[in-house]
């Protein structure tokens, strides 16, 4: 995978940035310590990542952890203190207000938490707005947001107004409209967290399966740990400001960096949260899922509590498929060996 957006050494300091507050930064002081000397917020410290071509980066951590600053900082509706940002290996700091303007436009969607409708418009003309604002003709852009409303399940409500759906249908609109603005980089900041536990995990089902086909690059903000793991292909977890680790899913769960990752998933049902997918061995090459009829088969997002009845002691190896292709194989004992570790790290072999 290519690299789409890299992100080096980005700080941001709320209140005076003078030389006092960047020695304490460089000494590794904490949040707090340098709030009470300087009277400034360091909202994120030197945080570097690289994130990759039609991936799903989620970046996760509690309230004041520096995950919404971040996500801000990277389209620079939050100007950075200092550090870099790279997007499709153009340097996003040295754009002037009318570029950085356009470069929204052509590669960022965003979703947000409060679902932003307009109450007056039409579903079909919410879902267009984007369009409008690019200036795309007014039949082009009905099209283009009926399509995504088709995408989402919602296209024969394009005449209702938001007043008239549920909350699970207003998010659908909003992320209707992001789809239709066709951009490669989608921003959702807790775009599901005001959404009933049901209607949530519906929603993060419905973005893996439309991820499948669209294949953007999506920046996930949430809090909650169990979203993480269900759709990121990588997570970033952050504190006080802080990358305090980048990792697969399995990585995360399986192998904590310190001890606050580990406080965090020492509670996780792993059979509940992992994948087939996450930990099974891959095949070099895919094949047709008909060469494979005589043995038990299961999806690749399929949780690992839902392999449990498929091995028995005919069958300790199961076939790993996605739509009509096998993409890996998964042993009992690699199930067994990830639910039964403790915090050690478990390899794929």
């Amino acid at each position: 995978m290519m690299s789409f957006i890299r992100v080096e050494n980005l700080t941001k300091v709320f209140g005076g940035y003078n030389d006092e507050v960047k020695q304490l930064i460089d000494k590794n002081a904490s949040k707090e310590e340098i709030l009470s000397q300087t009277g400034s917020t360091v909202a994120v410290n030197n945080a570097t990542l690289d994130i990759n071509e039609s991936e799903i980066f989620v970046v996760m951590g509690l309230s004041g952890s520096g995950k919404s600053t971040l996500i801000r900082l990277i389209n620079r509706l939050i100007e950075p203190t200092v550090g870099e940002i790279h997007i499709k290996d153009r340097n996003v700091l040295e754009l002037n207000a009318t570029d950085l303007r356009e470069f929204r436009r052509e590669n960022f969607s965003m979703v947000f938490q409060s679902f932003a409708l307009f109450p007056f418009r039409t579903v079909l003309d919410n879902a267009a707005f984007g369009l409008e604002v690019k200036n795309i003709p007014k039949s082009k852009r009905r099209k283009k947001a009926q399509e995504a409303l088709e995408l989402v399940g919602l296209g024969e409500y394009k005449n209702q107004y938001p007043s008239q759906l549920s909350g699970g249908m207003q998010q659908r609109v909003g992320l209707a409209r992001a789809l239709a603005n066709d951009t490669d980089i989608l921003l959702m900041d807790e775009a599901f967290s005001a959404l009933d536990p049901l209607i949530r995990k519906e929603m993060q089902e419905e973005l893996l399966q439309l991820q499948q086909d669209m294949k953007k690059t999506i920046i996930f903000i949430t809090h909650d740990l169990n979203e993480a793991l269900s759709i990121g292909d990588r997570i970033a977890l952050m504190k006080d400001g802080k990358i305090a680790q980048i990792g697969k899913p399995e990585e995360i769960v399986t192998n904590p960096a310190d001890d606050y990752v580990r406080a965090f998933v020492q509670d996780i049902d792993r059979s509940k949260v992992l994948k087939t997918k996450h930990i099974m061995t891959e095949v070099k090459q895919p094949v047709s899922i008909d060469s494979t009829k005589a043995q038990r088969t299961i999806d690749k997002n399929a949780l690992l509590s839902e392999t449990f009845n498929l091995f028995d002691k005919d069958h300790d190896t199961l076939i790993i498929t996605d739509k009509d292709s096998v993409v890996g194989e998964l042993r009992y004992d690699q199930v067994l060996n990830v639910l039964s570790a403790g915090n050690e790290v478990v390899t794929n072999d």
